[in-house]
């Protein structure tokens, strides 16, 4: 039996090994979309603009919150202080339960927080994402996405130099650590995202990779 190539797959011919798998990073097409952390780190690569999408709720409470004036801070979802010390290093205040009388991620919270305040606003999804995106893919602009503001973002990223990579949040199985959920609510609002960067399509696009153009027309289809 003779060795495999060079970058090929020992499970099969012409198989391209996953971890040199272009598909994975839907490279050759100028909008992408994924899922999650494991998303975000194949999709962004060489991407200008990351746009994530968290509809229930972080990103729609980000949306609400710069639309009155304040700053937010993504950070993870952290076990202990590791957060109030985050927040504290950056002159923030630190979200969380309404019952305890502070801000928190419901976007009704957020309605009336005055001008200039600074959140630190942790989730386990949608702001652990964006605050990954920060880290991993330091020369791209991040952006929280989500129904109400999937125009203005989409109008921003499709300012800065292709790749736009969009990337769903979902939700969790078991818990705020278990494995990944693809959520409705999310591909709806990626989808509106992706409808917006070229409304001129009917479904597809051009630009959009297989992946974008299927969470495109879910949106389109709404």
């Amino acid at each position: 039996m003779s060795a495999s190539p060079a970058g090929r797959s020992p499970t099969g011919p012409g198989r391209v090994a996953d971890e040199d798998a272009a598909w994975r990073r839907q490279e050759g097409w100028a909008v992408r979309f994924e899922w999650g952390v494991d998303g975000l780190t194949e999709v962004a690569q060489g991407a200008g603009a990351v746009v994530v999408v968290d509809v229930l709720r972080f990103t729609t409470a980000v949306s609400v919150a710069v639309g009155r004036g304040a700053v937010v801070l993504p950070y993870v979802w952290a076990a202990g202080d590791a957060a109030a010390a985050y927040a504290a290093r950056h002159d923030a205040e630190l979200a969380g339960r309404r019952e305890d009388g502070h801000w928190s991620l419901s976007p009704s919270d957020l309605a009336d927080i005055p001008v200039g305040t600074r959140l630190v606003l942790p989730s386990p999804n949608g702001s652990a994402l964006a605050f990954g995106a920060q880290n991993d893919v330091p020369d791209a602009l991040v952006l929280a996405g989500c129904l109400r503001n999937a125009a203005a973002v989409a109008a921003v990223a499709g300012a800065q130099p292709a790749p736009v990579a969009v990337v769903a949040a979902g939700e969790r199985w078991r818990g705020s650590l278990g494995p990944l959920r693809p959520a409705v609510e999310d591909l709806l609002g990626a989808g509106a995202v992706l409808t917006a960067l070229d409304p001129s399509a009917a479904v597809s696009a051009p630009a959009c990779s297989p992946d974008a153009a299927a969470a495109r027309a879910a949106f389109v289809a709404l």
